[in-house]
Parts: C-alpha cells; structure tokens; sequence
C-alpha cells in the first residue's frame, strides 16, 4: 500500500499570471496546522531524512525542481517536483528525503501537525523496526 500520492492543484488565471489555491480539508487532505519552505539549498545537500509518527505533509515545489524519496519500509520511489501546481501528500510514518535541489528551488511544506521534536525518527533502523512490527 503507497503511503503517498500525487496531488495536480487547479491553476487559475489568465492573461495577468496564474493562481494556484490550496485549501486545507477541500485541495489537502488534512487541516494545515504549520507551513514552512526551504530554500536555497545546495544541490549536494539532502535535507530531511526522517519520519513522523504523526504529521502528515503536502510538499509543493514553488519553483525550480527537487526529488523526494519516499520509503513506507518496503518499498522506495523517487518523485520529482517541478511544477508549481503539482505535489505530493505524504502519510505519517513515511521515511522521506529531499535532495537534487535546483539553485532556485523553494519547497512548500503543508504539515497537519505543529512541530513536536517527540514525534521525529531520525534513525532508518529505528524507523523500520517501528513500521515493520505494526
């Protein structure tokens, strides 16, 4: 069973520019609770690099590209954002990093929770061992 899946949010506009909307609990499958971004990271840095026993995350590339792997503990994929109107939603309890950061990247995060340190797996074997025994 994924433990992600694609989100395309409608984009609006006309000749003055594009728009694009999204609500928690209609266009994100939760009710957003903190929003944060990362940006000018250097193409060799990987951030992320952990799990929520919780959270559950929208990450939207707002401009440039960036790949997210994405690890439930079975199985890995790979996506690529690089469209402003396209993201992808995120699980709790889903291993995820971020890494091959354009230079102009700006990476939206939708989070259903507030920061909680308490929640974070920051070790893999730890996170496997907590996915593989529920």
């Amino acid at each position: 069973m994924k433990r992600y899946s694609l989100l395309k949010f409608d984009e609006l506009g006309d000749s003055r520019g594009k728009l694009v909307v999204a609500e928690g609990l209609k266009d994100v499958p939760f009710d957003i609770k903190r929003i944060f971004y990362i940006y000018d990271t250097k193409d060799e840095v990987i951030r992320g690099q952990h799990a929520n026993r919780n959270s559950k995350f929208v990450l939207i590339n707002l401009q440039g590209s960036v790949s997210i792997v994405v690890d439930d503990g079975y199985n890995k994929d790979v996506v690529v954002l690089d469209k402003p109107h396209e993201g992808i939603f995120l699980e709790s309890m889903v291993w995820k990093e971020m890494k091959d950061f354009s230079s102009d990247s700006i990476l939206l995060v939708l989070s259903s929770e507030g920061f909680d340190s308490g929640e974070y797996i920051r070790d893999y074997e730890e996170f496997l061992n907590e996915v593989r025994k529920s």
